[in-house]
């Protein structure tokens, strides 16, 4: 069936009047009502049509009007018409129209039958009949009312002729195609009644109507008002909104500030998320503030960009007096709901003209101040505001922002919880991995370390060791979990590579004990399973002098080299069990090292991540270490940047680039001592030539002592053969004795009469620092003197 236009029906008088009053448009049916041809009244004044004085006509502020007017008929006489008028909005923006109609055709009346006349008409179910044409064949009296027209006068018009809102156009079009497919259809919308203030939430079913033959002849539409319905799924909505978009960060503002952007426009224009000031850094708020409440401002949303109606900005503190809606609230522990109208914000003008201001600029006529409690505690405010809606807040709304805020008062807790636990394990962090890296002549080092963002911190950690004869000890490890449990391991562990780095074990034996260390610890923690509590370490010893780095790992990712001018590798080493497996042994690599050589130590949290695996991530780590000419600090923000994603890593990072130096020939000496204890003193003659050839006179004196003691005890109470060497630097030089007995030295305090064992104590009281190292071939005697600068 083709679709009739609606203004072109005959069956109605439609006519369109502008707003100066003139006739635009005029249809068959007024020209059949007043019998005037189109060309005769369009682009005249309408009112020329009224007889005598005219009627009463729409005012001003009306959208719609219905009345029985005196008509003019075209010949002369005077004809009585119920005219049903109302604005249509112009679909460019410009001046709007009126449409009058007047239905010619009004159609049969209700059926002779009294008991379903009642019925149709007593029916609490609003409901309307249309015939074929789309034409309004009856109301009952609920519809009626709803209309606000006469059920009798409406018959015989359109959806369209009734109004002019998109509802409707709407319901025109659905009636259209229930009669061309003949199946039912659902129509929801929100309106509101003639004579109603607020808008209810309608379902209209429409419903075919046939003859005995199965054929359309009409159409039922029942309207119900499902308000409470459409509320309650909306706060169900809301609720189920709020469990899913507050909390998905362990960040108390973000959190804050999802609870603000659930809430507008669902349930208010403006939120404001005020949280309590701690009384010290990282402590508890009070559980029952007295005023004034100092809240500091976490988040606000608004309806309007910009959030123009906010009177503070996140992160200021503001102080709120008794009386005050934020701390009346707080002191209640309830929802506390204020009207303007009603003046239950009048006390507001005592103590802020500013928000008063704000009020009145903006229209706000309604507020709802609700605390934020979670387990006991009181954690801040959140006020709701209502200025663009027109109705004020009801118990529903209080009762649904005190679910809502419930809900993001725990995950705002849980992120308070989770802050203060992270703050404190970052300190706790930041207290043991070392401040700055110590400068050494084996390498210059550069470090970073970034805890995860999101998982907690962790246990990684790094250090660079001093080591006597000039070498360095350079260590990466990675304790298994994260939280403070973590970082104390770590500093447990970062203490015994410093203690067994002390006594110059090989990268193979410390790692042993080590491996020790954290079996012992896995079984104090009463963890039966060790094997899943552990670490994974590397470890790395550097001579300068040799220019030969041994090296082993526990289960750790293999360092990069970059060799000066050459494309990064990884380096070729055993990887070793974790530690904690314990019983398994470890394996050292030894290789040399050109100088200028790059050293690239890491933990598995910059190369691994949820969208890359490990040899993906190695192989954006070797592209962001060329090339190595760069500063080593600049190598390390460059390489940050390639492989770790703008949000932060998921895992703690840890990453040490240490590039080698090579100590001169120059710089060292070295002699065959002969066992014979007549023969040391040519050889302090030969150390006081070569400290004058390095321009080190001044150190002459204490060297000669400490290097005859040194001797002597290799030749008295050591095997040979005997080497003494010489190695000196800007600010250090150092004395070295080998020999191949096994035997450690020891302090020992001689007795008054005692002629010997004072060698060593002296040589502990002329020294900076003194020491043994077990080799392959039997022990090194080692002391180091600072050297002043000589004038």
């Amino acid at each position: 069936m083709s679709p009739v236009n609606p203004f072109d029906d005959a069956a109605t008088a439609r006519v369109v009047i502008d707003d100066s009053g003139t006739l635009r448009e005029w249809n068959e049916g007024a020209r059949l009502l007043l019998g005037h041809p189109t060309a005769d009244v369009v682009g005249r004044p309408a009112a020329r049509l009224l007889a005598g004085a005219g009627g009463p006509l729409p005012g001003p502020g009306d959208d719609r009007w219905n009345g029985t007017l005196a008509l003019r008929h075209l010949d002369g006489r005077t004809v009585s018409v119920w005219v049903l008028a109302h604005r249509r909005p112009s679909p460019d923006g410009g001046p709007g129209t009126w449409l009058a109609v007047a239905p010619l055709d009004r159609g049969p009346g209700h059926s002779d039958d009294p008991l379903l006349a009642s019925a149709l008409a007593q029916s609490p179910c609003a409901t309307m009949i249309f015939d074929e044409r789309l034409r309004l064949r009856g109301v009952n009296d609920v519809m009626a009312q709803l209309l606000g027209l006469p059920a009798d006068r409406v018959r015989g018009l359109r959806p369209t002729d009734l109004g002019s809102r998109p509802q409707n156009e709407e319901l025109e079009r659905r009636l259209r195609r229930v009669l061309d497919t003949g199946c039912t259809d659902d129509m929801h919308t929100h309106l509101k009644a003639t004579g109603e203030i607020r808008a209810h939430a309608w379902h209209a079913r429409i419903a075919p109507l046939r003859d005995a033959g199965g054929q359309v002849r009409g159409l039922c539409v029942s309207a119900h008002d499902f308000t409470e319905q459409h509320l309650a799924r909306e706060r169900l909505h809301l609720v189920n909104e709020a469990s899913v978009r507050i909390g998905t960060t362990l960040d108390v503002t973000r959190t804050a500030q999802e609870l603000a952007d659930v809430c507008v426009p669902a349930l208010a224009d403006f939120v404001s998320v005020d949280l309590l000031d701690a009384q010290d850094h990282g402590g508890e708020p009070a559980t029952v503030p007295a005023p004034p409440a100092g809240l500091r401002r976490a988040a606000h949303q608004s309806v309007n960009p910009g959030c123009p109606e906010a009177v503070a900005e996140p992160g200021r503190l503001d102080f709120y007096p008794a009386g005050s809606p934020q701390a009346d609230c707080l002191v209640a522990g309830r929802a506390i709901v204020a009207a303007v109208p009603s003046g239950d914000l009048e006390r507001w003008r005592e103590w802020d003209p500013v928000r008063v201001r704000r009020v009145a600029e903006y229209g706000i006529h309604s507020t709802m101040s609700v605390p934020l409690q979670a387990r006991g505690t009181t954690l801040g405010v959140a006020v709701f505001t209502r200025f663009r809606r027109p109705h004020p807040f009801t118990d529903d709304d209080r009762l649904l922002a005190e679910e809502v805020t419930a809900r993001a008062a725990v995950c705002i807790d849980n992120a308070r919880r989770y802050s203060r636990e992270r703050e404190s394990t970052l300190t706790l962090q930041r207290s043991l991995l070392p401040r700055w890296l110590p400068p050494t002549a084996a390498v210059e080092a550069a470090s970073r370390y970034l805890p995860a963002a999101r998982s907690g911190v962790g246990g990684d950690w790094f250090d660079v060791i001093p080591l006597s004869g000039m070498r360095v000890a350079m260590v990466v490890g990675d304790v298994v979990g994260h939280g403070i449990q973590a970082s104390a391991t770590m500093g447990r562990l970062r203490t015994a590579v410093r203690t067994l780095a002390d006594i110059d074990l090989t990268p193979d034996e410390l790692l042993t004990h080590l491996d020790d260390l954290v079996v012992r610890l896995s079984e104090e923690s009463g963890d039966e399973s060790a094997g899943e509590v552990g670490a994974t370490c590397v470890y790395a010893v550097y001579d300068p002098v040799s220019r030969r780095c041994s090296l082993a790992r526990a289960g750790h990712p293999a360092p990069f080299l970059v060799p000066p001018g050459g494309r990064p590798r990884q380096v070729g080493l055993p990887s070793g069990p974790p530690l904690g497996v314990g019983g398994l042994p470890f394996e050292s690599a030894e290789f040399e090292l050109r100088e200028g050589s790059v050293l690239s130590f890491y933990t598995d949290g910059l190369v691994e991540s949820r969208d890359r695996d490990a040899d993906a991530g190695q192989a954006l780590l070797r592209e962001a270490l060329a090339p190595s000419a760069d500063s080593l600090d600049a190598m390390c923000d460059r390489v940050l940047h390639a492989l770790l994603p703008t949000g932060g890593a998921a895992d703690d990072v840890a990453l040490l680039l240490a590039r080698t130096r090579g100590l001169p020939a120059g710089q060292v000496a070295t002699w065959d001592i002969p066992a014979d204890p007549s023969l040391v003193a040519p050889v302090r003659k030969q150390v006081v030539e070569q400290l004058s050839g390095w321009a080190l006179s001044a150190a002459s004196f204490t060297a000669e002592l400490v290097v005859s003691e040194l001797v002597t005890n290799a030749i008295r109470y050591g095997s040979p053969p005997i080497r003494l060497r010489l190695i000196h630097d800007t600010s250090t030089l150092i004395c070295e004795v080998s020999d191949s007995s096994h035997t450690a030295p020891h302090l020992r305090r001689a007795k008054t009469w005692d002629e010997g064992g004072r060698g060593l104590l002296l040589v502990a009281q002329l020294t900076q620092r003194w020491g043994s190292r077990h080799t392959t071939e039997g022990k090194t005697i080692w002391a180091e003197l600072a050297l002043l600068d000589e004038e």
